[in-house]
């Protein structure tokens, strides 16, 4: 049935495979599609590997650069997410992925006029007061457009593209397809499991996509920064936005990419650069929720020198686990304890099973040593992270997905700060974060509630043995389990089965006897009249002989685990 499905996606985009494999061979990558086996799905004449374009003699990676940045915009954003993938593609890739280009040319205004309009079911004089046709910025999805709502209140209005949708669709599906065909015939494909690393790029391109989403994050975003000054959030108004259309507060300020005018307008750029750091990290290790694409594009500064967060489409999401896993590794770095960091990435459950070990190890403590006597405000986070993700390139390691993204949004902003103020220092800000984590952890409230959550945990998994051992026995009686045992073991097998019915046994006499005791005491109690029953030794002898009983029990458990 799958092969079915996917014969008949390629069917009905034979025309875009087609386009994509003559763009790959052009570029010298014929032999991926033949060894892949889509010259003969596609029915490809094999003259076209004659009709490469003559072209200068670059890199492997630049020509990979050429070929998504020719293939459009779905790769060309697929490409900018890859990039976050240091533990899954090699450095040289990864450098080239950093330069794709997202400038596209400007969709005719009659075109945005009719989405908007179908999207909100209105005319877009109705709306809006003012609305101005040359947008203030246009990239591969959307584009955003200055204007004024009837109440006066300025906006910016960021509408989809006709038809990105269904292009993005069409190219996902075939992405998809080839990462499957490579799994099978390319040994470090299936090993990365490249199909799934796709799914992720997929998940997140379609969320952005859903401006609707966009906006759920930015009114996140907002409500952990309520109260801050420092941070500055775009309002989103509601009843103006759908799944193609946005509408946001409207606020001018400069970009970070203009370092130099700010200097020049003397505004303070090492204060701005601490407060971009500590709204990252503020998102990221205090919520577990932050801004995941802050370039300097995405960034500007207002009068007052509070930092505006702009684009909303891509957010990083820690769990309660992760940022556990996460604090430990950060605590780990500041103590640059290579044992802990290996410690981290087994607990992670990254760590591929033919892994090393001792390789690993020599190449964590190598990393160690080269930041071991260097002081904080020598140390380049974005060197020491970019070296750890080498690591775990060259041993298979495959970082989950969200840890890669806090990795690639350090580099990052540590780029950003650093541009504003060279004599910044990100970990400056980032020690007294791994601190308060470290605190966190060894919050005594912390290891009660812990124990609590594993208390419970193991309560729910035994209230649901019963029923799973009933489900069990259905499927028995219905043929659809079947047990293999050897034979050797089969003795051994039945005599735990009895020694735990006889331990139940017990414990179930044990029990019923407490609960008589318990009734008689009890009675004692309510008895007024003394009779010769009452004279006797009662609760004496029954702790006596429970006691007894306990004791046999717990003898019988020990020798049981001998």
């Amino acid at each position: 049935m799958v092969g079915g499905q996917i014969l008949g996606k390629r069917v009905r985009h034979l025309s875009r495979y087609k386009d994509i494999a003559q763009i790959l061979v052009a570029n010298g990558f014929g032999w991926f599609i033949d060894e892949i086996g889509l010259f003969d799905i596609l029915s490809l004449p094999r003259r076209i590997f004659s009709e490469r374009r003559e072209r200068e003699t670059i890199s492997t990676y630049e020509r990979m650069r050429l070929v998504i940045e020719q293939l459009g915009p779905t790769f060309i954003k697929l490409g900018q997410i890859a990039s976050l993938r240091a533990d899954v593609f090699p450095p040289e890739f990864i450098e080239q992925l950093t330069k794709l280009q997202d400038e596209v040319p400007p969709v005719p205004f009659d075109q945005i006029r009719t989405i908007v309009e179908t999207e909100m079911g209105q005319p877009l004089s109705d709306m809006f007061r003012a609305f101005d046709e040359v947008p203030v910025g246009a990239a591969s999805i959307g584009q955003v457009h200055r204007a004024e709502l009837q109440s006066g209140e300025e906006v910016a209005v960021k509408v989809q593209r006709p038809d990105i949708q269904q292009k993005i669709e069409i190219d996902l599906d075939i992405l998809m397809d080839l990462a499957r065909l490579a799994e099978r015939h390319f040994e470090w494909a299936a090993h990365y499991e490249l199909s799934q690393v796709v799914e992720e790029f997929r998940y997140t391109l379609l969320n952005e996509l859903n401006y609707t989403i966009e906006g759920r994050n930015a009114d996140r975003l907002r409500n952990i920064h309520d109260g801050d000054a420092t941070v500055r959030i775009p309002r989103i108004f509601w009843d103006w936005t759908t799944s193609r259309v946005l509408t946001m507060e409207y606020v001018r300020g400069i970009k970070l990419t203009n370092g130099a005018f700010l200097r020049e307008s003397g505004y303070r750029t090492g204060e701005i650069a601490q407060r971009v750091a500590n709204a990252e990290f503020t998102q990221m290790l205090m919520h577990g929720f932050f801004h995941a694409d802050p370039h300097p594009g995405n960034l500007a500064v207002l009068p007052d020198h509070s930092v505006l967060f702009m684009d909303f489409g891509m957010v990083g999401r820690l769990t309660p686990e992760m940022k556990r896993h996460l604090s430990a590794l950060i605590i780990a770095l500041m103590r640059r304890d290579s044992d802990a960091i290996v410690r981290v990435l087994y607990r992670m459950g990254v760590v591929p099973s033919d892994v090393d070990d001792r390789r690993l190890h020599r190449d964590v403590d190598n990393l160690r040593e080269k930041y071991y006597d260097l002081p904080f405000t020598q140390i380049s986070l974005g060197d020491a992270v970019s070296e750890l993700f080498s690591v775990a390139y060259r041993h298979r390691i495959k970082i989950p997905s969200d840890l890669a993204l806090v990795g690639k949004t350090l580099v990052t902003v540590e780029g950003v700060v650093e541009g504003l103020d060279s004599s910044f220092r990100i970990l400056n800000i980032a020690e007294p974060f791994g601190r308060a984590l470290l605190r966190d952890r060894m919050n005594p409230r912390q290891f009660v509630g812990k124990a609590f959550k594993g208390a419970v945990d193991t309560a729910e998994l035994l209230t649901d043995v019963p029923r799973q051992i009933r489900g069990i026995l259905r499927e028995w009686r219905r043929g659809k389990v079947r047990v293999q045992l050897e034979m050797a073991e089969v003795d051994q097998l039945m005599r735990q089965l009895v020694r735990i019915g006889n331990r139940l046994s017990f414990s179930i006499t044990l029990l019923a006897f407490s609960i008589f005791m318990a009734g008689l005491l009890i009675a004692t109690v309510l008895k007024r009249s003394s009779s010769a029953l009452w004279s006797f030794p009662t609760t004496e002898v029954g702790v006596a002989v429970g006691l007894f009983m306990v004791f046999i029990l717990i003898v019988s458990i020990w020798r049981s685990s001998k």
